[in-house]
């Protein structure tokens, strides 16, 4: 199915089923969700579907049978898309074998040889199930190796402590250890230096998300973490196997200290992976615990090594590179036509955004109305939408002249709504929420051990 045949029509569609199980799992389910980014929240309420039944391709079906093109895709898991046949076929015959063993299982090896020859300084490799798992075992490794405690981040990096206590999550997180992570501004090489001092153990970010680094800001910055004597890690859950098959460290040739990997691996399949220099990775023979019951779990490394071998075969990054900027530019046309600044569509081609501008000190024109607005109307028409495209190979050419068509017309609609000044009267439901913010050490310098503060003073 394309999306040239999804049905729709221009009323909302019948989600009693959705909403009937959100009601069951408000009772059972904090959140009603075990994925933020998939939460009722980050959707028009009212609206949108909150419960899907199935995906074939690019293309999901909700429990009361509406059809979607979906450019949410798992929240960017699906890089080869729903069911694909051969992942599927993979798995499949794995599980006539068995799923988990009581010794290492072959394919723990033939993957990590995979991965070794297509990422860039995966000397060693380490399999776990979440993005949280690895990079939080990339920050133990870091303080192992150099002997520090501090950590300095950029961009989101899971839900441990080390990390949300940056956040307005915070909350249950005790103060000694939020005290000893500090984050930075993306490209900003000259403040990264000021913070980086002694007792920094490592730099952890996402090598790009929607923002092209700087022509010196990658490379820059493993010079000064070599000198700094701090490890570079790279959190490649978005960029790695999209942007290049060796993700980041191949698109921008800039080789971290160690990388962290998950989402396309396994195209849906549970599967993280923690890759890095070998002199580093080998801390975790006897100094540094990070085993799991789960990480050599057969099922997801047979879905993992057709996956890797699939990305090769159908050139799937220079295919979602040609496409998401097709997409892309298609986008930011429209808006340029219609003379509607507010809104453009920014990113690399496998992973673009669509952002919105406030207009003026109007709080009813707030980026999030204008979000909401755009998503209802493209749910109509039969788009899962989430202010994101995050494309599959299952994405094709008439899947984006489709959405761009349906993108003329929101837009359009948007354009007269925000020019009215009825934004927040024309939402037919709740708008969608904000997840969270950055509240605490925001680009600061760290304070110094307390053994170098004056008097013993506490930081």
């Amino acid at each position: 199915m394309t999306a040239n045949h999804v049905t729709f029509n221009l009323d909302d569609p019948y989600i009693g089923a959705s909403d009937a199980l959100y009601a069951r799992a408000r009772r059972l389910i904090p959140g009603a969700t075990q994925t933020l980014a998939k939460g009722a929240g980050q959707h028009v309420r009212g609206v949108a579907p909150k419960f899907l039944r199935s995906g074939r391709g690019a293309q999901v079906v909700d429990v009361d049978g509406n059809e979607y093109l979906d450019l949410t895709m798992g929240v960017g898991p699906l890089i080869l898309g729903y069911a694909d046949p051969v992942v599927d076929a993979a798995i499949r015959a794995q599980l006539a074998d068995g799923i988990t063993f009581s010794l290492p299982h072959a394919l723990e090896v033939e993957v990590a040889e995979q991965i070794n020859e297509m990422v860039p300084g995966a000397e060693n490799i380490r399999f776990a199930k979440n993005g949280a798992d690895v990079t939080s075992a990339a920050v133990r490794l870091a303080r192992a190796h150099t002997g520090r405690s501090k950590v300095l981040c950029c961009c989101y990096h899971g839900w441990h402590d080390w990390y949300i206590s940056v956040t307005d999550r915070r909350l249950g997180i005790p103060p000694e250890v939020a005290a000893l992570t500090y984050t930075f501004a993306y490209n900003d090489l000259a403040a990264l230096e000021a913070a980086l001092d002694d007792d920094v153990a490592c730099v952890i970010l996402e090598p790009t998300t929607f923002e092209a680094p700087r022509a010196d800001f990658l490379q820059g910055l493993k010079e000064l973490c070599a000198t700094r004597g701090a490890l570079l890690i790279f959190d490649e859950m978005w960029t790695g196997f999209r942007l290049a098959l060796g993700g980041a460290q191949e698109r921008f040739g800039v080789t971290a200290d160690l990388a962290c990997f998950s989402k396309a691996v396994a195209n849906g399949m549970p599967l993280s992976v923690l890759t890095g220099r070998a002199d580093v990775m080998r801390l975790l023979e006897k100094d540094v615990f990070f085993f799991s019951t789960f990480g050599g779990e057969a099922l997801s490394l047979a879905a993992a090594h057709a996956t890797l071998r699939e990305l090769r075969l159908r050139k799937v990054p220079a295919y979602l590179d040609a496409l998401g900027s097709r997409l892309r530019e298609g986008f930011n046309l429209l808006a340029d036509a219609l003379e509607i600044p507010f809104t453009r569509c920014v990113g690399y081609g496998c992973r673009t955004l669509v952002t919105f501008t406030a207009q003026g000190a109007a709080k009813n024109l707030e980026p999030r109305f204008m979000k909401s607005f755009l998503q209802q109307e493209l749910i109509r028409q039969g788009v899962l939408w989430g202010g994101f495209h995050n494309l599959s190979a299952a994405h094709t050419e008439d899947d984006v002249s489709y959405l761009l068509k349906v993108y003329q017309d929101a837009l359009a609609a948007l354009k007269v709504v925000v020019e009215r000044g009825t934004l927040v009267a024309a939402l037919r439901g709740t708008p969608v929420e904000p997840t969270f913010r950055q509240t605490t050490n925001f680009n600061l310098r760290p304070r110094p051990p307390l053994s170098q503060e004056p008097n013993g003073a506490n930081p």
